[in-house]
């Protein structure tokens, strides 16, 4: 009972030295006091594995309180430990210093060293050590003595060895009452954890890269001062741990039981979790530093890879779609199967670069215009391949990766299969050189990763897989061919008109979301074809951007059985966004209406779109067209019987048409033109199509939903 009683009183003089270790001190000697206990030329050691180990050790002494947590966190290092030959080479290295420490510690401790005196003794025995390797084997040293402690807890009630070593350490009696010690072991716990978020980030520092950080980097620099402190306040914690577990050897049930307090380690936690956000902090800066040095470095390689010439395409590729751990960044859209960067190899690549908010109408169209492509690989204009390369800000989120799965399912063709292989580097390029901002855009690379085109989908939409091989110098042979014709126009929007043409038909082509203008206009045009004794077909073709009501426009067309309609809105928005094509080729070609008939046409058409009520194209062939807004045609059609029906019978219905037409036309009018969002490309001046004026320029946004 003597010795029981004289073991209460040591852990309270414990309690107040641990009080006295918070007092003032002169910093500056204090700092001197701990580099002076560091050698110059210290040994190197790869820590991190015997890191690894002790925290397993810390972990599996509390598994039995904190049971998911914890199980959770071994798995977690399992899983990223070292093999036990390389753990076990580093502990033949260290073992010694490792064991002399732990000895140091548990005899300071007994004799209820000052902690203070006992920190500077253990930083004498590691002095050969860099500082990181000292936090890291002091906290081993520590591990020992506390892993054994609670190895006996645990097995002390099975195990008879352990629990004949638990009599000689006079233990027994407090383990009778484990629930008390776990409940003193709370702060315990506390701090080692804190103690081991400090280690990893001294550790982690060792491991920044030094061709990106210097010692001379602001952040850098602040971190090796602080780092000599962290390390003397680290060990000073350990030092104190250690204290609390060799004050309970011999210590009664009694004592435990009257001991409120929990030995008041909160105020080292404090100390030591202050440090920690100090070192995360300078950390995390570090970080940054590094993260924007490599991105500068892979945007300039990227510019540079560019420049150059290359053998074949896989540079380029590489450089493009980041390939983690090697494994095949990229999905087949036909078997839904990885694929390497090799099925590219030598080959044209179109690269779909887009957000998440890819539209089904703009997949639909590329997809039918690519399996023409697959289905024909005879052709030499089929021989290229299609690339989605997603660009998705973050943070990536739960509704981002159903939107990601969901588009990745509709691909026929090759997907980076997964936006985080697309470094930032790579999208800053994308948006600075080729100019990516919302609309898709359809980059053209040759087999040898040269750059043809920054944007074919205009070509794309035109001429579909004739356009191959994407180039500008392609397009200017596609466009010497080209005159204005109603083949151009419609092209295989409704197959129905080459028929037509061929058969002789006369062919008029309406616009507009008006219903009533339609319907009124349409059964004027009929009227008027079969007086005239001519064979006429009317094909609606909506409006741009289709919403619900041209939806409903082209139902009551289908009830009504009168004219044709286009059946489907996405050949609707195909027809549109072809015209705006047309308008965006020409426009990067320096076309005007002064110099160019398609130009000048495209505009009228676009124009047209961009007006009220509606408007009409009327043609004979494939070339003899006219074409007025809804107001000026429905005059025309209405003046027939009176003005010009004579007419018609004598010099052809199309030249009669085109007179009363010129004779209607008055100089006064109000065009509009609304321009697709071309990523930055739209000239700063537009002339009107009819007159030559220089349009006036207003900027609108739109959100259509209906």
């Amino acid at each position: 009972m003597q010795a029981m009683a004289a073991a209460a009183p040591r852990k309270s003089s414990l309690v107040k030295q641990d009080r006295h270790l918070f007092a003032t001190r002169d910093e500056n000697a204090f700092t001197k006091q701990v580099l002076a206990t560091h050698s110059e030329e210290p040994l190197e050691l790869p820590v991190n594995p015997l890191l690894g180990l002790v925290e397993k050790i810390f972990l599996r002494a509390k598994l039995n309180t904190h049971q998911g947590t914890t199980r959770a966190q071994l798995e977690a290092i399992e899983d990223r430990s070292p093999g036990p030959t390389d753990l076990l080479d580093l502990l033949n290295f260290v073992s010694f210093t490792i064991n002399r420490v732990s000895n140091e510690i548990r005899y300071r401790c007994s004799r209820a060293g000052d902690t203070h005196t006992v920190t500077m003794e253990v930083l004498n025995l590691l002095s050969n050590w860099p500082w990181d390797a000292k936090v890291v084997l002091a906290l081993a040293a520590f591990a020992i003595n506390y892993g054994e402690f609670w190895l006996l807890a645990q097995q002390s009630t099975t195990d008879f060895l352990a629990k004949d070593i638990s009599l000689l350490k006079k233990l027994p009696e407090m383990f009778e009452r484990i629930d008390i010690v776990k409940q003193k072991f709370e702060e315990v716990d506390k701090l080692i954890n804190t103690l081991m978020a400090v280690a990893k980030c001294i550790v982690d520092f060792t491991m920044l890269p030094p061709h990106y950080v210097t010692p001379d980097t602001p952040e850098m620099k602040s971190a090796i001062t602080l780092i000599p402190t962290a390390t003397y306040w680290t060990i000073r914690s350990i030092v104190a741990c250690a204290a609390q577990t060799a004050g309970l050897v011999g210590v009664g049930h009694e004592y435990l039981a009257s001991a409120s307090e929990s030995w008041e380690l909160s105020n080292l936690t404090h100390k030591i979790d202050s440090i920690r956000k100090h070192l995360e902090e300078l950390l995390r800066a570090c970080h940054h530093y590094i993260n924007e040095k490599m991105h500068q470095e892979a945007y300039a390689n990227l510019v540079r890879l560019f420049e150059i010439p290359h053998i074949d395409n896989h540079k380029i590729l590489k450089a493009l779609i980041f390939s983690k751990d090697d494994k095949p960044p990229l999905i087949d859209g036909q078997s839904k199967e990885k694929a390497t960067l090799e099925v590219l190899r030598k080959k044209n690549v179109l690269l779909l670069i887009s957000d998440l908010d890819l539209t089904t109408v703009e997949l639909s169209m590329l997809e039918q215009i690519y399996r023409d492509c697959i289905n024909n690989k005879s052709r030499a204009e089929s021989d290229y391949e299609v690339v989605w390369m997603p660009i998705v800000e973050s943070p990536w989120t739960d509704e981002k990766q159903k939107k990601f799965e969901r588009l990745l399912g509709m691909m026929p063709w090759y997907s980076v299969a997964h936006p985080s292989m697309i470094e930032s580097a790579v999208v800053e390029y994308i948006r600075q050189v080729w100019k990516f901002v919302k609309k898709p855009l359809l980059v053209v690379l040759d087999p040898r990763g040269k750059v043809v085109n920054t944007n074919a989908f205009h070509m794309m939409w035109i001429w579909g897989n004739l356009a191959h091989p994407f180039t500008s110098a392609r397009e200017d042979s596609l466009w010497k061919e080209e005159t204005w014709r109603l083949e151009l126009l419609v092209d295989s929007v409704e197959p129905q008109v080459f028929q037509w043409i061929e058969t002789g038909k006369y062919i008029c082509i309406i616009g507009g979301e008006d219903l009533a203008w339609i319907r009124s206009f349409s059964r004027n045009v009929v009227e008027v074809a079969k007086d005239a004794g001519i064979e006429l077909e009317v094909l609606y073709v909506g409006k741009s951007n289709p919403g619900g009501k041209i939806r409903k426009n082209m139902a009551a067309i289908l009830e009504d059985k009168l004219i044709h309609t286009l059946e489907d809105p996405t050949l609707i928005w195909f027809f549109w966004v072809r015209l705006e094509s047309m308008w965006y080729s020409k426009t990067q070609r320096g076309s005007t209406i002064h110099n160019d008939p398609i130009m000048q046409e495209t505009m009228t058409m676009m124009s047209l779109d961009s007006g009220g009520q509606g408007w009409a194209v009327m043609s004979k062939g494939s070339t003899d067209m006219l074409r007025a807004k809804a107001e000026i045609i429905s005059n025309v059609v209405d003046g027939y019987e009176k003005r010009w029906k004579v007419n018609a019978k004598e010099k052809g219905f199309m030249a009669a048409m085109r007179k009363e037409l010129e004779d209607t036309h008055t100089p006064e009018h109000c065009n509009r033109l609304i321009l697709p969002s071309s990523n930055g490309t739209i000239p700063e001046k537009i002339v009107c199509s009819e007159c030559g004026t220089a349009m006036e320029k207003f900027i609108m946004y739109r959100c259509c939903n209906d």
